[in-house]
Order: C-alpha cells, then sequence, then structure tokens
C-alpha cells in the first residue's frame, strides 16, 4: 500500500519535520513491513509560464512547429514547442534549463529548427503525472491559476512523497488511508481524524427508489454472496472535466493511474477508506440491479474487452439484458463511464471474500477491488463510501445529486470474545497489566466490557480478522510493542543430536565425497517408464504415483530409483563437456503397492486436532519411501598422463563404491552375479547383507545409455540404505586395533563352475568363527587339473584373537571349520 504523505496529514497528525523513514519506523513498530518510498523524479527551476504569444513555423518534415515567447517571472524566453493545443494568454508549466524530469531527462537550452529553445513547455506525461499526453498542460484546464514564474512543482503536487508499506493478508483494512492513519495514530499517539464518520441522515437514502435485488441460491460456506449493496445516483455529470491535479498527484504516488474524472473520484475513494466503488453508466443500464451466480453458458465482456466464459460460482451484476459485471473483480464493457456518460450509478457492496477471491484466481483477473474484498471490507462504509463519491462527483465533475437510488443491508454480525484475565500475559510471555490490556484493545476499536472471568470484548467492524482470544492477544503485544517480548532463545535438553540413521546416512556421503565422488541432488520426478525400467530387476511395469500438478508434464511420477536422476545429471554435465564423471546421490524413493490409492485421505481444517484415527488415515495416504544412495562412473576414471594411458571406469569401480559404503555403514556386502533390465548381462550382480538382497552394481545396457546419449561406458550402484543401516544395526564402524599378531593362511576350494563365489566366502566367514578378521578371494582357476564343470576359489584367511597369540593349530581349526560349512552347503573340497 502506497500512501501518499500530503493525503495521509488530513486524517492524522503528522509532525511538518516527520521523514519519509520517520513515518515508515512508526508504521513498522505497529507490525508493518517497510517497503520503498516513492517521489516525483523531477527537479527544478519548474515554473508557472505565461504563453504572450507565439509564431506557427512549418518545417520540411511536414511538421509544424511553435516559436513561443513566455514570461516565466523573470524575464520572457523563447521556446520551441510541437505542440498546438494552447493559446496565447495560457498558463503553462515550463521546465527551465537545469531542471530534470522523470527518465532522466535534462533540461538545457539548446538550438532546433533554428531557435535557441530556452527550456521547455511540459506535458503532464513528461512531468510524470499520467501514462498518456494530450498535448500541454494548461493550468486552465486543472482550475488553476498562478502569477508568472511561481513554483509549478508545490502548485501541481509534485513535491509530495509516499511511502509504501506491505499488507498481510490479515489487514486488509490497512489497504486505505483511513486504516494507515488508524494505525500510525497507535503508533505515535497523534490524533487520528475518522474520514469514514458522518451523519448517518446525510448517508441514507429512500431504498425504493432505484430497484436492488440479491438473489443467491448458492451461497458459499452458508453465506451469500452480497450482504450489503448502495445504489446511487448522479445525474449531469461532466466526464470531460479535467481531474484536479492534486488528486492526479496523490493516485499517480499511490500507483493508480488517472483515466478520468469520473473513474478518478471511484478510485480515489476506493484509497480514502478501503471500500471499492463501481461506477456504471445509468443510460445503459436496463432496470434494476441483482445480484446473483452465474448461470452454466453465461458469458461476459469486461472492462479489459475480453470475453469470459462464466463459471456456475461467479457472482454476477446484473440488469434486465443479463451480466453487467463481476461482483467484486472487474465490470462489464456495456456499461462503462466514458466520454459520453451523462448520469452515473454509484455501487458500494459487500461481497463474500471466498467467491471474490476464487472468482479473481479462476479468471486470472487480479484488481484493486478483489485485492481489497478478499481480505474483508467494513460492512458500516458502503452507505458512506457511496455518498462520498456522489459529493466528489458533484464537487468536481458538476453533477447532481437528486437523492435517488437502491439500498440493501444486513444486520451487521459482531460476535463478542471472551479473554480471560492472565491468557494474554501467559500466551505472550510478558506480565502486562489489565489497564494496558483494555487500553490496548479499546484504541483499536474493540468495545471492552469486564467480567468476573476477564472481559468480553466485541471487535470493530473493520477488523474481522479479530475472532479468538489468541488474535486479541496478538494486537495487545502490537500496540504495547514488541520490543517487550524478550529476545531468548529456548535451551536444548542436553544428551540429543543425531539420530543413529541419520549418523549413519551422513557416514556414507562423507566417505563417498571423500573417495572421489561428487553429491549431485536431483528433482525426485520422473517418467512411468523409467520406473519400470530401473525401479525393477525384469523391467516388469509397478505401481508409481503420478503428481496432480507437476512441475514438469513430461515427468509427472515421482521416481522408484535414484538412477533416472543421475543418468539425466551425466547427460546434462556430457553435454558441456565434462565426459569424467563420479557422482552420487542419497535421497528417498516412492514404493507404492498395488492396488492401494494413495493421497485420498480426508484433511482435517486447520483449526482441528486431528485423532488418532485421522493420523492412521494420513499415514495409509502415504506410499512407502525408502532412503537409497546410488553412484554412477562414466569416462576415465584415471586421465591420460605422460607414461599412463587413460583407465575407463568399469564395474570393479562401482564395487569399490560399493565397498566404501559398506565400510561407512558398518556392515559386510555380497556380490553375486545376477541379471537387470537395464543392465548388461554379464556385468550385472546383486548386492546382499547376510543373504537380503539390498540392492544391484552392474553397467548400462548400450541402448540405455545411447537413449540418454552417453558415449562409452556407464556403471552404477544403487542400494536400499535405510535397510543396510537397519541390518548393521549398532555395530561399532571403527572396531579396536589388537596388539597380538596375525595368523595368515589360504585355502583352495573346488565347488560347482555355477555356484557363486560370495556365497562360498560367506558360508567360509560363517564357519570360522569370531577368530576370522579378514576373507577375500584371490583367485578363480578354471582348467586343467580339476574336474571339467568345477572351478577352484581360492581364499586368503586372516585370523586373530583380542587376548592371545593364536597358534598355527588354532587357525587351521578355525579354517577347518569353514571348509566344513562350504561343504556341507555348496559340495565345497580342499583341492590337492
Amino acid at each position: 500500500m502506497r500512501v501518499p504523505l500530503s493525503w495521509l496529514r488530513e486524517y492524522v497528525d503528522v509532525p511538518d519535520e516527520a521523514t519519509p523513514e520517520d513515518i515508515l519506523a512508526a508504521l513498522v513498530s505497529v507490525g508493518f513491513e517497510e517497503e520503498d518510498v516513492h517521489r516525483f523524479e523531477l527537479t527544478g527551476p519548474i515554473v508557472v509560464g505565461e504563453v504572450l504569444e507565439f509564431a506557427e513555423e512549418p518545417q520540411k518534415n511536414g511538421k509544424t512547429i511553435r516559436w513561443c515567447q513566455v514570461d516565466v517571472g523573470d524575464g520572457v524566453r523563447g521556446i520551441v514547442c510541437g505542440a498546438g493545443n494552447f493559446f496565447a494568454g495560457d498558463k503553462v508549466v515550463v521546465t527551465l534549463p537545469g531542471s530534470v524530469l522523470p527518465g532522466p531527462f535534462p533540461i538545457a537550452a539548446r538550438k532546433t529548427y533554428g531557435h535557441v529553445s530556452d527550456g521547455m513547455i511540459a506535458s503532464a506525461k513528461e512531468l510524470g503525472l499520467g501514462e498518456e499526453s494530450d498535448g500541454i498542460l494548461r493550468l486552465v484546464e486543472l482550475g488553476l491559476d498562478a502569477p508568472a514564474g511561481t513554483d509549478a512543482i508545490g502548485l501541481l503536487g509534485l513535491d509530495d512523497v509516499a511511502v509504501e508499506i506491505n499488507v498481510t493478508p490479515d489487514r486488509g483494512y490497512a489497504l486505505s488511508l483511513r486504516g494507515v492513519a488508524r494505525e500510525y495514530s497507535h503508533a505515535t499517539g497523534a490524533e487520528f481524524r475518522d474520514p469514514a464518520v458522518r451523519d448517518e441522515v446525510d448517508v441514507r437514502i429512500d431504498r425504493r427508489e432505484f430497484p436492488v435485488t440479491v438473489d443467491d441460491h448458492a451461497p458459499v460456506r452458508g453465506r451469500v454472496g452480497a450482504s450489503a449493496f448502495v445504489a446511487r445516483v448522479v445525474r449531469d455529470v461532466d466526464p470531460t472535466k479535467p481531474t484536479p491535479s492534486w488528486m492526479v498527484a496523490r493516485l499517480t504516488l499511490a500507483g493508480v493511474r488517472s483515466l478520468g474524472i469520473l473513474i478518478d473520484i471511484t478510485n480515489y475513494v476506493m484509497l480514502e477508506l478501503g471500500t471499492p466503488i463501481h461506477g456504471y453508466d445509468l443510460d445503459a443500464l436496463t432496470g434494476g440491479i441483482t445480484v446473483r451466480r452465474a448461470v452454466a453458458g453465461e458469458k461476459l465482456q469486461t472492462l479489459d474487452g475480453k470475453v469470459r466464459e462464466l463459471d456456475v460460482e461467479d457472482l454476477l451484476i446484473t440488469d434486465d439484458s443479463g451480466p453487467i459485471g463481476l461482483a467484486g473483480v472487474m465490470g462489464g464493457g456495456t456499461t462503462e463511464m466514458g466520454e459520453a456518460t451523462r448520469n452515473v450509478l454509484v455501487e458500494a457492496a459487500v461481497f463474500e471474500p471466498v467467491t471474490i477471491a476464487r472468482t479473481a484466481r479462476r479468471h486470472k483477473l487480479p484488481s484493486e477491488a478483489s485485492r481489497r474484498f478478499e481480505r474483508g471490507v467494513d460492512p458500516a462504509l458502503p452507505h458512506v463510501a457511496a455518498q462520498r463519491v456522489v459529493d466528489l462527483m458533484v464537487e468536481l465533475a458538476g453533477g447532481t445529486d437528486d437523492r435517488v437510488g437502491g439500498a440493501l443491508d444486513s444486520d451487521i454480525a459482531r460476535t463478542s470474545i471472551d479473554l480471560p484475565r492472565g491468557f494474554v500475559p501467559g500466551l505472550i510471555g510478558v506480565e502486562y497489566t489489565d489497564d494496558e490490556i483494555v487500553a490496548s484493545l479499546e484504541m483499536i476499536g474493540c468495545g471492552v466490557t469486564t467480567t468476573e472471568r476477564g472481559w468480553t470484548v466485541v471487535a470493530p467492524t473493520w477488523r474481522p480478522d479479530l475472532t479468538d482470544p489468541w488474535t486479541l492477544a496478538e494486537e495487545v503485544a502490537r500496540i504495547t510493542g514488541y520490543d517487550r517480548i524478550p529476545s531468548q532463545l529456548p535451551l536444548p535438553p542436553s544428551g540429543r543430536g543425531l539420530t543413529a540413521a541419520q549418523r549413519g546416512r551422513r557416514r556414507v556421503a562423507n566417505a563417498l565425497a571423500a573417495a572421489g565422488y561428487v553429491e549431485t541432488p536431483s528433482f525426485p520426478f520422473t517418467t512411468e517408464e523409467q520406473n519400470d525400467l530401473h525401479g525393477s530387476a525384469d523391467g516388469e511395469h509397478l505401481p508409481s504415483i503420478k503428481l496432480a500438478n507437476p512441475l514438469d508434464g513430461q515427468s509427472p511420477y515421482l521416481r522408484r530409483s535414484l538412477v533416472p536422476g543421475l543418468v539425466q545429471v551425466a547427460h546434462r554435465n556430457v553435454s558441456r563437456g565434462l565426459t569424467d564423471l563420479a557422482v552420487f546421490e542419497t535421497g528417498t524413493v516412492f514404493l507404492p503397492r498395488a492396488g492401494v490409492a494413495y493421497g485420498t485421505a480426508h484433511v482435517p481444517p486447520p483449526a482441528v486436532r486431528p485423532s488418532a484415527a485421522m493420523l492412521a488415515e494420513l499415514d495409509d495416504a502415504i506410499p512407502p519411501q525408502r532412503r537409497h544412495v546410488a553412484v554412477l562412473l562414466t569416462g576415465s576414471l584415471v586421465a591420460k598422463q605422460p607414461g599412463e594411458p587413460a583407465r575407463a571406469a568399469d564395474v570393479a569401480d562401482a564395487l569399490d563404491a560399493v565397498r566404501t559404503i559398506a565400510l561407512a555403514a558398518g556392515v559386510e556386502i555380497d556380490v553375486v552375479q545376477d541379471t537387470r533390465a537395464a543392465l548388461h548381462p554379464g556385468r550385472t550382480g546383486t548386492l546382499r547383507v547376510r543373504g537380503e538382497i539390498v540392492g544391484y552394481v552392474g553397467e548400462l545396457l548400450p541402448a540405455v545409455a545411447a537413449e540418454a546419449a552417453l558415449p562409452g561406458r556407464v556403471v552404477v550402484a544403487e542400494l536400499d540404505l535405510d535397510r543396510v543401516l537397519e541390518l548393521a544395526g549398532d555395530r561399532v564402524v571403527a572396531d579396536s586395533l589388537s596388539t597380538y599378531p596375525a595368523a595368515t593362511q589360504d585355502v583352495s576350494l573346488v565347488v560347482a563352475a555355477d555356484v557363486p563365489a560370495g556365497e562360498v566366502a560367506a558360508a567360509v566367514r560363517e564357519g570360522s568363527g569370531e577368530l576370522l578378521e579378514d576373507l577375500h578371494l584371490v583367485d578363480d582357476y578354471r582348467g586343467p587339473g580339476i574336474t571339467e564343470g568345477t572351478k577352484s576359489l581360492t581364499f586368503a584367511l586372516r585370523f586373530r584373537a583380542a587376548d592371545r597369540t593364536l597358534t598355527a593349530a588354532e587357525a587351521t581349526e578355525a579354517k577347518l571349520a569353514g571348509v566344513a560349512v562350504a561343504e556341507q552347503r555348496h559340495g565345497a573340497a580342499i583341492r590337492d
């Protein structure tokens, strides 16, 4: 809301020496946000000049200029002017050399059209008083007169300043000079003069003179679309009369464009009182006014020239011919006030906020009127606002008030609020006295009655946001000063920090980053095809969650895998010349169950505490979400350098990343060769912890990589990080170092060729017991010396005890125990 200071001073005592910054500081102290200070961007000398004479001189380019002699108070100056709408004897605005107009546009004496123009005769547009120019600004058209040489900046109100504040949605009353002046009074104690205080006899008219009907058969939230509607008639107006310069200046500073005297008056009163006003060309109306909902199929051409398809919830202003306006949003083109208008019907109403808000958004038609109606306007003001418009049209547009009109009113509901004694101090944390609480509430316009338990408070009509003790407590805190509320941060309870799962996820991410991988978070959106390809082992169709309002219409589904996001990251980097990549992501995947309808739970209203059943229903409406970790490598892992060729990343490097994750998580991960729809069949493995599948590793199929425009080999790995950490349990990742020496032994086992080496290693590890510290495969032999169809797996084993030096016999015993388990499970035999 932009507030011109000259206008503000009419309703509240602002010290002459107060700067815009002082006024903003006062308004900030009562809860508004400071936005900006607005001025007319011009400087003098800009004076009143009298055109003594001029000579018209046609030019070769077909243009005719006027060589004018203008009295500017300290002498006569010769000025070249291209406009032709002024006459000898006219008083005009002259910008002398040294002045600067908005743009900035500095003025200097310069030679043009064969003359030295010693200044410029200005138009309203050049002075910043409008966006359109009909020629030179003549003071007589504004009803002004002043001697030549008079400062024109002050005369036209161009020395005014406006402060701009941000008005939150719950304080719609401050979208008016009336509301801001009242708030400045609250902040400073200055005397406030309410522009809405008028004798009720002066504003009430006979309701039967002009027929007005509200016919709403589909109220929103049980409330009819219009609770009050006042219509007033002004006759014999002259729409060609100029808008006074002071009004144009104020409207301009307030951010409203001047559109002619009739529309300017309605906008002026809206800014002054906060009640939107609409004017109709009375002679274009057919019959009386009816406020009703739209009928399916109806259309309306609004003032912006667009024909709009109406919704059955839209509230309309209609006459006997049909719709003539979208109530509270924008009027219709058929009844628009224009240069031919002679009689005006003035409308001031109170419309239902939700209806207006929905209509404005449905038609993408925000307006200054809808901005105020959707926040709630003062229901006590329609008669006052209508009379104010009538008075200004009589005064400034030459109209006649014949007291004809019509009105529909309803009782203004003012619900009383019980405010218990002690509630405000207990909520805010400040020891307010009873007198402070009562004085604060009475200052903002509330009626306060003392009761045994505290007070009964009746909010003023302009504050629909005051509905309960909490909003009243906020007002007390605001009026008495937010600086009284102590700034004290709560002390966190001791002994709390990251959860075990959070610590585990952080260890894994830090370990991958330390290993040279770059973390690349991505959007969790993908296509159904990518979910099927990467979210399942065999590429079968799986259920996916589709967003109702996706950011990208081509990727409307929530991901089941992190790999599509990493592939997209790789594609973006490769397209920009970064071909050697090692990236990872930890993030959530969404794994809905087939046949379950998610997102259909009933959401409780904001003021209702949800029951256990409601919470259970909400939980059931959310699909299972697991946190995964995935890596992707492509290009060269080791760059080409002197004496060493480049080495492309392969599956072995992805397995190294898996081992890094396993070490950080505190588990042992086994790899078993397998197949997967998106991966190369000979270079794919399933990742298992204690026999349970937790992920996969492998090389993307060349066709899949080519579809993503990724050249060369692309290897990936993805694990269910939540499950890996669950299987790790409370295991300490960093084991204590033993001071006793290790005993190392090797063993070669012959097994069937189709038995996975990882399963054999797991059996040996399990059978060898706690003395086994490390086991890894060192050889896989298939050839002469062993039976056809078998293979020889050689494992290196390291044994160690925490409390003694192991003997060779103890190490051999543990080894043979492991061999026994491998023999039992897989028919393994020690190779001779």
